[in-house]
């Protein structure tokens, strides 16, 4: 009964063009995929639309399924479910080291359940941010205090990095700490408790770096690229994957080769549907069509912080901040990643790149926002 109170005395039209925009990234996405994987579902499963309808089944309906629902549910509810959601995160977490788990190229991300799996890595980029919002919402000296605020964030985020580290998925680390030390920023927190996790942040992350050969390799291949320029890097070997990406940057010039006309993303560009998919569509859309996909991202963003601005509430303010941060983090380190700005990872692209359970967790987020906009 309180929620409906709270629907009639403060609900209103949604943000249209909020909705509007994850139409749009949503559309091209699927649009995008279909160019990208019809070549590779051709010669490995027959089927030049085997990854576009994998995609509609495990990702579009259940983010349709996701979005709807959050963009109906009072937000409040989200706030109420927080600690929960986040011991069901963290247990689909430790699921990954067991039977249940599923192994790939040496990474355990995945959780199978007979034909369904899911990564709950992906997962926690929702429900963490949910937890953090709801944790600082609801008394103001957890921000400033060192004994009930900072140390028992900081033991959060440790559990979390460490288990999702292990698997290993260092970039995703790296994505949802930023966004969670973002939330704790905007709620109130001591300048000396930011610096000091940043500070703390960057050295964990250092050592996991020094540790594995491949990160190490990715960190030396960048820095020659930056040094000495892409001619001093073995293309043959740790810099082949960021070559084929710039020469399909290239290849693209400004308006694009066509759409389903890349040369380079089967024999030559590793992972076009997924890590390498923004190279894809410079490639077949060119400056013009990246660029424009890039305003889409940026306006989205903007539309989105506009309505943690208006919004009143804390716990809604908070929310929509930390979601907004997880894609929009997400989609810097795509790009910048794969034209050479900075090491390349592995992330997908925001609403683009193939995979269901990435797809989900973003339509759900944005469901949420939905909610949130009918009140602010």
């Amino acid at each position: 009964m309180s929620i409906l109170r709270f629907r009639k005395s403060g609900g209103h039209s949604p943000d249209y063009p909020f909705i509007l925009l994850i139409l749009l990234l949503t559309v091209f996405g699927l649009v995008m995929l279909s160019s990208a994987s019809s070549d590779l579902g051709k010669i490995k499963f027959k089927d030049p639309y085997y990854h576009l309808k994998h995609q509609l089944l495990y990702g579009l309906s259940l983010g349709i399924v996701g979005f709807i629902g959050a963009s109906f549910l009072n937000y409040r509810w989200w706030q109420k479910l927080a600690f929960p959601l986040l011991i069901i995160g963290l247990v689909c977490l430790t699921l990954v080291f067991t039977p249940l788990g599923l192994s790939h190229s040496g990474s355990n991300r995945w959780v199978n359940i007979g034909e369904f799996s899911f990564q709950p890595a992906e997962l926690l980029k929702l429900i963490f941010i949910i937890y953090l919002a709801a944790w600082f919402s609801d008394k103001k000296s957890r921000q400033t205090d060192f004994s009930t605020g900072f140390l028992p964030f900081l033991v959060v985020c440790g559990a979390v990095t460490f288990l999702i580290l292990i698997q290993p998925s260092t970039t995703t680390v790296a994505i949802i700490m930023s966004s969670a030390l973002i939330v704790y920023f905007a709620s109130g927190a001591k300048l000396r408790y930011i610096a000091g996790t940043i500070i703390l942040g960057i050295a964990v992350l250092a050592c996991f770096v020094c540790l594995t050969d491949y990160r190490i390799a990715r960190v030396t291949t960048f820095w020659q690229t930056i040094m000495n320029g892409s001619s001093s890097v073995n293309v043959e070997g740790q810099g082949y994957h960021i070559n084929q990406s710039l020469i399909a940057i290239g290849s693209g010039g400004l308006f694009g080769v066509g759409l389903g006309q890349s040369v380079l993303k089967y024999k030559y560009l590793p992972e076009p549907i997924g890590d390498s998919i923004f190279a894809v569509i410079a490639e077949e859309l060119g400056f013009i069509g990246a660029s424009l996909l890039i305003i889409v991202f940026l306006t989205f963003l903007l539309r989105g912080f506009m309505i943690a601005k208006k919004s009143c509430d804390q716990f809604a303010r908070l929310t929509v901040i930390g979601f907004m941060c997880i894609i929009g983090i997400q989609t810097f380190i795509h790009i910048a990643a794969i034209s050479g700005i900075m090491p390349l990872t592995g992330v997908p692209l925001p609403f683009i790149s193939y995979g269901g359970t990435s797809l989900v967790i973003f339509l759900t987020m944005s469901g949420i926002i939905v909610n949130i906009s009918k009140y602010t």
